[in-house]
């Protein structure tokens, strides 16, 4: 070979060598990262640590084995994709690993995987074999997390194990760096990871005691509150304390790392768990509204109803964003109604500060200051939570995750700041809605001696045995629809001879009727003294009773009963009287208090020996049965020919819906 032909050939083997195994060497570098091996697995799990491949993006042939990965970026697993130069990133992503075991010498014969908690929903992949999920796939899905999972590998054999990652659009409180696995995957025998599944779990359980505890708490107190409110239907501090309590067990239940079911439930988490949350808010305006004694301001009651629908729609609202089909298609609307959604239950939040605020302007008792400051700090807490997490990932402040966290555990319980606030407003809540029925309880035993006191006092004034009458035979019946009625009658026998009988109805129940029928029985018997004249009499109540009716008024029969059967009447609205079955037609003026009248017609009729005349008050007329019938004027007719108590217990059995007031008068 000639010199120049061994200097070609010297030349071809350094730049096979500079090229060729220098390209070997680059294809090897470019090449898988190198495979995971897993020792000691006889002796419990390991870690699947170090670099592993990932790419963005979505593909199923991704899993294959013999994928060639080696244009894909390493990534270490136990950290998020948003830490490691794809912040803000949310959409599917693929890691890849391969796997091999050695020096197991036939000691496992079964491998498993065992996945911590994630912040994203994820599909694993065993040499391109779908072993397990979290969620569908390609299918949306509502909550960016996942909790800790187990799958069984098979036999250990080198293999690659895929996980295809999926998040859905960040909302306005999602930080840009905490998405993708957070922790690093570990691999053992199946009885192993098993044994390390469940041991997580009970530490995972055993640190949240307290918020067990909550829920249970919460639960029972729920039960308490909707007893005591179906005994008081009337109480709407207590509805709102059984919707607080109520809204906050739901709320606090909404927590996936204990209830990883919630995960496949979508709606749970994303529509009512915010639902939940602004119920307990509104829930709370209400109970400091009526704790606080600040229900006696109008316009205050106004704006937290008007408030509270702004909240409850707007939270509803945030619900239906996170339903809303194919977002991660439309990712700047669903930002922008998430963010107009957020803004309308967020600014309310304020609101509590306001009613607090107000109260501690009045003189409250240690009851009520203990509500006003637990719900003060407890409300604060949440508002600068709430704010602090807003646009996290933009200011990249973090401090509203730090409020969050574990303060110090105890026993391996984790206590937060949230927690120890939101029980000690429960309790603040549970004290002063126990002092409040107390102060009730006193209050209605003091209206009830009252009602008492006007029946005894209505009862003189209305009498119950009639007096003797020459010529005429008088019985009554008073049947009061409550404590105290509405109804009044007199029967004041005159010196001449004869009986002036009167007989009314008050509009309304209660002590406000009571009152007036004590001002009229005071009136008639000191004009009795004065005047027989029916129409005169009637006159001066009615001059007595302007404007002090409070818009009510009175219907009322004044009768004189001659000793010779002459019957003189005198009517102002009330129900005519029936003489032998008959109804009685009269000249009928206004009801007393409405009008000023100079003089109220009278009407003249006689009595025969041995007729009847029945004179009833509306509460006979009006008494209705079940299905709403009312006993009316045709039967009524036919029953005046009865005794004064057969009349009033027919209305009676048939459904008293009002006083019942029945006098017959018989010429004897």
């Amino acid at each position: 070979m000639s010199p120049s032909g061994r200097l070609v050939r010297a030349l071809c083997v350094v730049a096979f060598l500079l090229f060729g195994v220098g390209g070997l060497r680059a294809q090897a570098g470019a090449g898988s990262a190198q495979a995971f091996v897993a020792e000691g697995l006889g002796r419990g799990t390991v870690a699947v640590d170090g670099p592993w491949q990932f790419r963005v993006g979505d593909d199923v042939a991704w899993a294959a084995p013999g994928l060639d990965d080696s244009g894909w970026e390493t990534i270490d697993v136990g950290r998020a994709w948003g830490d490691q130069g794809h912040w803000g990133y949310a959409g599917r992503a693929w890691y890849r690993r391969t796997i091999d075991f050695k020096d197991l010498n036939g000691a496992v014969a079964d491998v498993s995987l065992y996945v911590p908690g994630t912040a994203c929903a994820y599909e694993v992949y065993w040499n391109g074999r779908l072993i397990g999920r979290t969620d569908a796939m390609p299918a949306p899905v509502m909550i960016n997390s996942a909790g800790a999972s187990a799958f069984r590998l098979g036999k250990p054999e080198r293999g690659v194990l895929a996980f295809r990652a999926s998040t859905e659009p960040l909302d306005s409180t999602s930080p840009g760096d905490e998405i993708g696995l957070m922790a690093v995957p570990r691999i053992g025998s199946t009885e192993a990871i098993g044994d390390l599944a469940a041991r997580e779990r009970w530490a995972l359980v055993r640190s949240r005691l307290l918020t067990i505890a909550q829920i249970v708490i919460y639960g029972q107190l729920s039960l308490l509150a909707l007893v005591v409110w179906l005994r008081f239907r009337d109480r709407k501090v207590l509805f709102w304390m059984l919707v607080f309590l109520l809204s906050a067990t739901l709320w606090i239940s909404m927590d996936w790392t204990l209830f990883p079911w919630l995960l496949n439930w979508t709606m749970v988490a994303g529509f009512y768990g915010p639902t939940f949350h602004s119920m307990e808010d509104v829930a709370l305006w209400f109970l400091l509204l009526y704790l606080l004694e600040l229900d006696q301001y109008p316009r205050l009651v106004k704006w937290t109803k008007i408030l509270a629908w702004i909240t409850l729609c707007s939270a509803i609202g945030d619900g239906l964003v996170y339903d809303m089909p194919h977002r991660d298609a439309h990712v700047l609307l669903f930002e922008v109604l998430d963010a107009i959604a957020t803004i309308g239950f967020s600014l309310p939040a304020v609101f509590p500060f306001v009613l607090i605020a107000l109260a501690f302007r009045k003189k409250m008792n240690p009851a009520r200051k203990f509500v006003a400051i637990a719900a003060f700090l407890s409300d604060m807490y949440f508002v600068v939570h709430h704010t602090a997490v807003q646009g996290e990932r933009f200011t990249g402040l973090r401090f509203g995750d730090w409020m969050m966290n574990s303060m110090f555990k105890v026993w391996g319980v984790e206590v937060t700041m949230p927690a120890v606030l939101s029980l000690l407003l429960v309790c603040a809540i549970v004290y002063a809605l126990y002092r409040y029925m107390l102060e009730q309880g006193q209050r209605q035993g003091v209206m009830v001696q009252e009602y008492r006191n006007a029946r005894a006092v209505q009862q003189v004034l209305i009498p119950e045995n009639a007096p003797d009458i020459p010529g005429y035979v008088i019985h009554s019946v008073y049947k009061p629809y409550g404590e105290v009625g509405g109804d009044f009658f007199q029967i004041m026998p005159l010196a001449a001879g004869g009986v002036m009988v009167v007989i009314g109805d008050v509009s309304g129940k209660g002590m406000p009727a009571a009152m007036l029928v004590s001002l009229l029985v005071g009136t008639l018997r000191t004009l009795a003294h004065y005047t027989q004249s029916p129409g005169a009499m009637m006159a001066a109540m009615n001059q007595r009773l302007i404007g002090r009716s409070n818009g009510g008024f009175t219907t009322c029969l004044v009768l004189r009963a001659d000793p010779d059967g002459t019957l003189t009447m005198a009517n102002a609205g009330h129900i005519s009287p029936y003489l032998a079955g008959k109804e009685l037609l009269l000249d009928t003026g206004l009801p007393l208090g409405i009008v000023w009248s100079p003089a109220y017609a009278e009407t003249t009729f006689r009595i025969a020996v041995g007729e009847q005349l029945t004179m009833v008050t509306d509460g006979v007329v009006e008494a209705r049965d079940a299905s709403g019938a009312l006993l009316g004027f045709e039967r009524t007719t036919a029953l005046s020919v009865q005794s004064a108590e057969a009349v009033a217990a027919t209305a009676q059995g048939y459904g008293q819906d009002d006083d019942i007031t029945v006098l017959t008068l018989t010429r004897s």
